[in-house]
């Protein structure tokens, strides 16, 4: 397999759609077109995990955090590009992800909610406006002894299927104007004379790989030298992708309870708490690595408790004083425990591909009572 194919199959998981505006995701490092034979799953890419990298073999890491998050100006190898210089000089492809596997269904804030017992866990903040269906709307105009011919042209070619049922339209008529100029040979009318032309607007559902061969279709049955088409990107409105997770505890727990459980599901050592530490929780939110700004959010939610990885001191006053509980469980912690059940759905997408979740991958805080 190449690099290509593998990012095919790990869109499938988490579609770079769902990223933040601001989040650098995709292929940052290599060639589409290596050949893959071994994958390495991190959430940092490190000197450390660079070395491990090479002692493995490894053709493409595939990384939680993004290896370049800021334009190089040069790469060098010494300061802060050292380690994309490293990448480069021994062939090994970068694919980052981050904050798309945050938002998408069963990723790294689902898993936060699950191990909390949050029922019916719904996004909190930062929604991303994308559709899952992948679907666009084909619009078309024609005269109308013409329609017939282009909307079965199109439906053949893909178009108009809806659930259980094909070839759905709908059409309306009106008025069409042109003004054919030197150089246009106009199926109606003639070069320099206006033209109105009793026209239907035809409009159908089109899937995304079927885009290109409808309009082609189309072309080869619309009786005009130029048709005038429009295609529109459809939003799914009940489907809503965010940062974060907020919800009801399917039954309430102490908060004891709650620590013992993500220290066991996410190989916590240590966790830093806020508020009050004896409270029995009902309402919950999780947002894995730092996600302060929706913290107001939360707070207006009536949550008993935010489990996340940091926050900076101003935001847990806030939540101390908003009597909201945190468990801070450091940034990478939070986000850490995913890449097993990334690595098991990749495994699914990839035969006979190798594919290992780093053992050098840490956290850079060392937790110690003292």
């Amino acid at each position: 397999m190449k690099v290509k194919d593998i990012a095919a199959a790990v869109e499938k998981i988490t579609p770079l759609g769902l990223a933040q505006p601001w989040d650098n995701v995709g292929l940052l490092v290599g060639s589409p077109e290596q050949n893959v034979k071994n994958v390495l799953l991190t959430i940092d890419v490190t000197q450390a995990v660079v070395a491990e990298a090479r002692d493995l073999k490894t053709d493409l890491i595939l990384s939680y955090h993004p290896v370049i998050w800021d334009g190089l100006k040069k790469i060098r190898t010494d300061g802060p590009s050292k380690t994309v210089h490293e990448l480069i000089r021994a062939g090994i492809s970068v694919f980052s992800i981050h904050t798309a596997l945050d938002a998408v269904g069963g990723g790294v804030n689902d898993g936060l909610a699950e191990i909390l017992g949050i029922h019916d866990a719904k996004p909190i903040g930062d929604y991303i406006q994308y559709s899952p269906q992948d679907f666009y709307k084909f619009v078309v105009f024609v005269p109308v002894e013409a329609m017939a011919r282009v909307a079965n042209a199109v439906f053949e070619a893909g178009a108009g299927w809806i659930g259980n049922y094909r070839n759905c339209g709908f059409s309306a008529e009106g008025t069409g104007t042109f003004l054919p100029l030197e150089g246009a040979q106009p199926t109606i009318g003639r070069q320099g004379q206006f033209e109105q032309v009793h026209e239907a607007r035809f409009e159908t559902i089109v899937p995304a790989d079927k885009v290109q061969a409808v309009v082609e279709a189309m072309k080869k049955a619309h009786p005009y030298e130029v048709p005038a088409f429009d295609i529109y990107e459809l939003f799914d409105y009940a489907s809503r992708f965010g940062l974060g997770r907020i919800g009801m505890l399917a039954r309430p727990l102490r908060l004891d309870r709650i620590i013992e459980a993500v220290k066991s599901r996410t190989g916590a050592k240590a966790v830093g708490l806020v508020g009050d530490q004896k409270r029995l929780v009902r309402k919950a939110a999780v947002c894995a690595g730092t996600c302060g700004a929706i913290l107001n959010q939360i707070i207006a939610a009536g949550a008993d408790l935010y489990l996340t990885g940091e926050l900076k001191h101003h935001q847990a006053l806030a939540a101390q004083e908003a009597g909201l509980t945190c468990i801070c469980l450091s940034h990478t912690v939070s986000e850490r425990f995913i890449l097993k059940k990334l690595a098991g759905q990749i495994r699914e997408l990839t035969a006979g591909i190798t594919i290992r979740v780093s053992r050098k991958d840490a956290d850079p805080f060392t937790w110690k009572n003292v």
